[in-house]
């Protein structure tokens, strides 16, 4: 067992509750992920219980515990999913499933919403126009459809948060992933009390916010007995995943972008001041690290677009014959296409409604193409959102460092380098959300004087991909691509 002195990192994904251990060097010294259900009963849901995320959690933070001494955790940070609804009652239970972050039922909201604040001030107030995936529209959803469960309310958890609650009884939440709310003040970084007051949101359901540096509170004898952590090991805010995944990537600066390939696909770009998109359309948040802010775009369904389309078409094979399959298809994949949008979307279309669609099929066409076309069509998906960034104003940065399950793939990687016109540096990171989780932790306790030395203690860039010889052709493919949604969204939302 390990007598080295470490930072547990706690993640609460959409998928698995995770905990990584790291030393002060960035040397993970073990790691632990037990996998949680999704619910989707209608059409737009996409629910999970709490109870899940936290009996899950035991069990990582218990397996960790097992090759790591309890004594020698000296600080624990959390990231998760952000936007999710968690409702509790004055006694701390839980009043029904958590809506997810990928949950589209609540469009009607988002127009109320934008009704009673207006767009503009909307925008200028949080960064962001009301999506469906955002925790406000949520709320009011239950408001709305669910009166009896509203009526017990006392207090409003993001996914993240519930986690610290079981872990110390206390409520907090991490500013980056308050920001995800659609209540809170971009500028000013706390709630946003008008907003609250004109959507009659009471402003003590909300937790207080925290940089993702500070101090949140304690483990507490419930828990310790739970997972074996010790009573009083101390807990930091931490951030939202996307955040939190940027600090463990080391994209804390402008002149550093990240790109996440994960079950949703992000093009992550640091800000020294809040900037927004004049419609809302890319998302504004304040960062995790202290005095930094972030735009991003993001499309729902990434490599989860793949896990789709293995599960259904291609079941018992492993992700490694699929890709060997698509590396021998052209690029193009001989005119097919493949729309990623299999939860509707988020950014640069706010379309809960939208479709996943391949497009062009015909009789030449085999797995590998049916493969390429996906993995092409969630490049494509995330060219539309660098370009979304770059029209809001942000330069060009420097680099742009990947991170994800699908960036594991030197054929995707390549793909989405060729499509994004932008070479793609590979960042040697374990669960890079609970990295960055630990090393926002780290920081504020004091194991090192900032979040950038922590950085350049810890990350190293394995390689880097480049644009080649297909990038002028798929420059061509990416304007029909862009075409396709503007010719079939009426279709859809018919």
């Amino acid at each position: 067992m390990s007598a080295l002195p470490c930072i547990l990192g706690l993640d609460v994904s959409t998928t698995a509750s995770k905990a990584v251990c790291i030393n002060s060097e960035g040397a993970v010294l073990a790691q632990a992920s037990n996998e949680h259900r999704l619910s989707s009963p209608f059409p737009l849901w996409s629910e999970q219980d709490p109870a899940d995320w936290w009996q899950a959690m035991c069990e990582s933070i218990r397996s960790v515990l097992s090759s790591v001494d309890a004594n020698t955790v000296q600080a624990i940070g959390l990231t998760g999913q952000m936007h999710g609804l968690v409702l509790l009652d004055a006694h701390g239970e839980v009043l029904r499933p958590a809506m997810l972050w990928n949950d589209g039922r609540a469009g009607a909201q988002c127009d109320l919403i934008r009704e009673r604040i207006g767009l503009d001030r909307l925008v200028a107030t949080t960064g962001n126009d009301a999506f469906t995936g955002f925790t406000a529209p949520k709320l009011l959803w239950v408001r709305d459809r669910e009166p009896e469960c509203f009526a017990k309310v006392a207090q409003v958890l993001l996914p993240k948060d519930y986690i610290r609650w079981k872990l110390s009884g206390t409520y907090a939440t991490d500013r980056a992933g308050a920001g995800g709310t659609l209540l809170l003040d971009l500028s000013t970084r706390t709630w946003a009390a008008d907003l609250l007051k004109d959507l009659e949101i009471p402003e003590d359901w909300l937790p207080p916010t925290y940089e993702g540096t500070q101090k949140t509170g304690m483990v507490d004898s419930s828990c310790a007995s739970e997972t074996g952590l010790l009573k009083g090991t101390p807990i930091y805010a931490g951030g939202g995943d996307q955040a939190a995944q940027a600090a463990g990537v080391g994209a804390i600066h402008p002149d550093t972008w990240a790109v996440t390939l994960g079950t949703s696909g992000v093009v992550f770009a640091p800000s020294n001041h809040p900037r927004t998109e004049s419609r809302g359309r890319a998302h504004a948040f304040p960062h995790a690290v202290p005095e930094t802010w972030h735009m991003m775009g993001v499309m729902l369904s990434a490599a989860g677009s793949l896990q789709w389309y293995r599960d259904t078409l291609a079941r018992g094979l492993s992700f490694e014959q699929l890709l060997a399959e698509a590396a021998a298809v052209a690029p193009g994949s001989e005119g097919l296409f493949f729309l990623p949008y299999l939860s509707g979307e988020r950014t640069p279309h706010a379309d809960p409604l939208v479709r996943g669609s391949f497009i062009g099929l015909t009789a030449r066409h085999t797995r590998g193409h049916l493969t390429r076309a996906v993995l092409e069509g969630v490049a494509y998906g995330l060219r539309d959102n660098l370009q979304l960034l770059h029209d809001a104003g942000l330069p060009v940065p420097r680099r742009i460092r990947i991170s994800g399950g699908g960036a594991k793939s030197p054929l995707w990687r390549q793909i989405l380098s060729d499509i994004m016109r932008h070479p793609l540096s590979v960042v040697e990171v374990t669960e890079g959300a609970a990295m960055g989780a630990a090393l926002l932790a780290g920081t504020g306790a004091g194991i090192w004087d900032s979040v950038q030395t922590a950085c350049d203690a810890t990350i190293t860039v394995q390689e880097q991909s480049s644009p080649g010889e297909a990038e002028a052709e798929y420059a061509r493919l990416h304007e029909q691509f862009k075409e396709l949604y503007l010719r079939l969204k009426g279709v859809y939302n018919e």
